[in-house]
Parts: C-alpha cells; structure tokens; sequence
C-alpha cells in the first residue's frame, strides 16, 4: 500500500458493527454535555469521507454533516481552518445553532448557508484536513480513513471525471493535499483508523474495517473498544 510519508500501514483490521464505531467515539469524549459531540472524518481526496459521513448521519438520530469543502468553495484548498473554527465549531461547542454563509458563497452569488440546528447530538465534520493541529481542541473524536494513494488518485477521477478541466483541477489539489497532510500528519492524532478500500468481506451498510485501539497507526486510544 502506498501512503504519505510518516504513515504507517494500521494492522489488525477487523470489522466492527457501525453502532459499536459510533459508541467508540462516544466514549472518546464521555464528559460531553449540553451540546453536540464534534467528530471529524478526515482521509485523502478519494478516500470516502463524504460516504462514510452520510452513513453515521443516517444511523445516528440527530446528527448532522458539516461538509468543509463547502467551507473551502471558492476560497482555499486548505486555508480554511480559522474560518471553520470561528464561525461553525465555537458556535456547536456554545451549543448554539448555525446559520453560516461564506464570504465566497455571497461574492459568487451561490445561495443558500451551511446550517445546523441546535440540539443535535452528532456533528460529523468531513473533509480532507480537519484533523489539523489548529483545530484539535475543538474536536471530540476524529477517523482518519486509510487508504492506498495510487487507489484513491484514481477514484478521484471516477468520481469527477476525466475532463482537461478536472484533471487540472486534481493535479492542482495533490500538489498541496500531499505536503499539507504530510506535515500535520492526521492519523497520528486519529481516534481510530478506518479503512477507505477495505480488503475484508463485510457488509457495507451495517459494518466497517477498522483498525484496533492497539495500532501503533491510532493516537488518541478510547476508554473502550469494540468488541
């Protein structure tokens, strides 16, 4: 598998039942009360945050997704971090709703906010670089999706297509995904390590590979693992 330099290769894969990673990250953050738990998804571009993301939404009652390539739209690949920190993470950590629009979002006509209503227990930040140094205190638990870089490259192109425009565009993003991740170094500071191109048979809506709280990949052990 070929991956940034620094990571690891996590062992011990073994599959988990989605409920059992949630309760995971739960116990990450026990002492949380009178707001929402704030866990982020982090992994290469390719790597299957947004869909992993929609599933936790999906199973968790009062959850919520807060995208940060929304954040990003028309204004940094990864310059963003103090725009997420001041205008979505301090207002979810207050307990408080959010109603965001982005300085790009009104000089670019795009309608519309990133919104979160009040009450929810989840929030699951997803995007690549949100397991950064800067925004660490404001996290709860966070999963770094580990991945084959040359696999996730090419699902990059599966995904957006092929065109002149948007190989441009992905040649431009690897450029400063590559050194970014390289230098803050996100699974070493991950609760737990998922796998974004799982190798073991489970089932994909119920279940995820994962690597043990034991990795030498997993920075932030929890209380408890899944059993």
């Amino acid at each position: 598998m070929r991956l940034h330099p620094g990571e690891t290769e996590a062992v011990g894969w073994r599959v988990v039942a989605l409920l059992d990673v949630v309760r995971q990250l739960r116990d990450a953050s026990p002492d949380v009360t009178g707001r929402p738990r704030v866990i982020a998804i982090d992994g290469r571009g390719g790597a299957g945050k947004t869909t992993l993301a929609e599933r936790l939404r999906e199973a968790v009652p009062d959850s919520a997704v807060v995208h940060t390539d929304d954040v990003a739209w028309n204004h940094a690949y990864f310059d963003w971090g103090a725009v997420l920190a001041e205008n979505i993470l301090h207002p979810l950590r207050r307990g408080e709703a959010v109603d965001f629009r982005p300085d790009a979002w009104i000089a670019h006509d795009r309608p519309g906010s990133i919104t979160i209503p009040a009450g929810a227990d989840f929030i699951w930040v997803e995007g690549t670089g949100t397991i950064r140094g800067e925004l660490a205190p404001l996290l709860d638990a966070s999963v770094w999706m580990q991945g084959d870089l040359d696999e996730q490259e090419r699902s990059l192109v599966a995904r957006d297509g092929d065109s002149p425009e948007q190989l441009e565009h992905v040649a431009k993003w690897l450029l400063e995904e590559l050194p970014f991740l390289s230098r803050e170094q996100p699974w070493a500071r991950a609760t737990m390590i998922v796998a974004g191109t799982p190798r073991i048979d489970h089932d994909p809506d119920t279940e995820l590979v994962v690597a043990p709280p034991t990795s030498p990949q997993v920075g932030r052990p929890t209380r408890d693992a899944p059993p």
